[in-house]
């Protein structure tokens, strides 16, 4: 399970807003520009079910399940190219039949099945959006740690 801490900004009986701050685990992975952490946004506001009956002011730890998430990585990264090498052997033995260049047919279907990747995934993050396996959740409630030598006596 991947975990964040964070700060509930607002709250009501149903929802939770959480104030994270970009870890280093961030700034050190290669999708940061493409998943609404880029630039010098420290912060982000994330939006979670309020399970716990958290206030405004609860320091939380908010978490994200490894396996969806590995489905996803799958289906951005993996599935476009599965897609057009699969367009490309179809062009590859299409091709005679349209007395046309082999290459050039395989190039074109490969394309295309590339292109197709991208609306299945669109439709599919649709559908996914909604499902509240992919959302974060909190996780628990954080004791409010003063370090010793920032209390006064």
């Amino acid at each position: 399970m991947i975990t964040e801490n964070g700060i509930i900004t607002q709250a009501n009986p149903s929802v939770a807003w959480v104030k994270t701050i970009r870890s280093g685990a961030c700034e050190a992975c290669s999708s940061r520009e493409s998943c609404g952490t880029a630039g010098s946004q420290k912060e982000m506001i994330v939006t979670v079910k309020n399970i716990l009956n958290v206030e405004k002011g609860d320091h939380v730890v908010i978490g994200l399940e490894t396996r969806p998430m590995l489905f996803l990585t799958f289906l951005l990264y993996v599935f476009p190219i599965i897609l057009l090498l699969i367009g490309a052997v179809i062009g590859d033995s299409l091709a005679p039949s349209f007395k046309m260049d082999p290459s050039f047919v395989s190039m074109i279907c490969g394309f295309l099945f590339f292109g197709l990747s991208f609306y299945i995934i669109r439709k599919k993050n649709n559908s996914l959006s909604k499902k509240e396996k992919y959302k974060p959740f909190l996780v628990r409630k954080r004791s409010q740690v003063i370090p010793t030598s920032c209390s006064t006596p």
